[in-house]
């Protein structure tokens, strides 16, 4: 999940070279072998060995691009994309009004089957829920993609990617979309994920107003 070249416009972004592109042919093989083989068996079931041999690699070639069995379910290709859109944005917009977009931006991709399916994005989030080793793994990642906003939100803001505002601001960030991925999947993956999202962000715009008294 290596960062991308900054740019000004996205004109200016230049195309992934082939090795790149073989790289990620391979990571979506090996998750799309994986998504399978749970969905057939199980998560406890389902092997490196099995998933190599679906894949159709060896279990060192997966091993080199997934270091354990939770991070093929956890690992996908958007950290590299967000922090391109961010980039992208003009820098007199509003913080908060460019993460919208680029996270509606990345929800739209993941229902439009670029990098998984819908069922896949459904599979992921339900195991999330159900397998505490995925949880725990996905917990220990949210702190990649906030180093990736961190160096994002302090190039716009003028200050250091370091900075306890900056850090706070964008883990803030980062959890409250974890949450809205989470009550979406504990809640049997009912309603719109990005209504969700939508009310997390208005959390951290606009803080957590008190419920009146009788209300539902």
């Amino acid at each position: 999940m290596a960062a991308t070249a900054n740019r000004s416009t996205p004109a200016a972004e230049p195309r992934l070279g082939l090795r790149e592109r073989k790289k990620i042919k391979t990571r979506m093989a090996i998750r799309k072998a994986t998504y399978r083989l749970i969905e057939e068996q199980g998560y406890d079931a389902t092997t490196i060995e099995q998933i190599a041999e679906a894949a159709e690699v060896s279990p060192s070639t997966v091993f080199r691009y997934f270091p354990t069995k939770e991070d093929i379910v956890i690992t996908d290709e958007y950290d590299p994309i967000l922090e391109e859109e961010l980039r992208a944005r003009p820098v007199d917009e509003p913080l908060l009004e460019s993460l919208r977009h680029v996270v509606h931006s990345a929800l739209e991709r993941s229902m439009s089957g670029e990098y998984e399916t819908p069922e896949e994005m459904r599979l992921r989030a339900r195991l999330m829920v159900e397998v505490p080793a995925v949880r725990s793994r996905m917990n220990e990642s949210l702190s990649v993609t906030g180093q990736m906003m961190c160096r994002v939100v302090a190039e716009r803001t003028g200050r250091t990617p370091g900075d306890l505002e900056v850090r706070v601001y964008c883990m803030s960030v980062v959890g409250a979309l974890m949450e809205a991925s989470r009550y979406w999947a504990e809640h049997g993956q009912q309603g719109d994920l990005g209504e969700y999202v939508a009310r997390a962000l208005n959390v951290l715009e606009h803080g957590l107003p008190q419920r009146k008294s009788g209300a539902s």
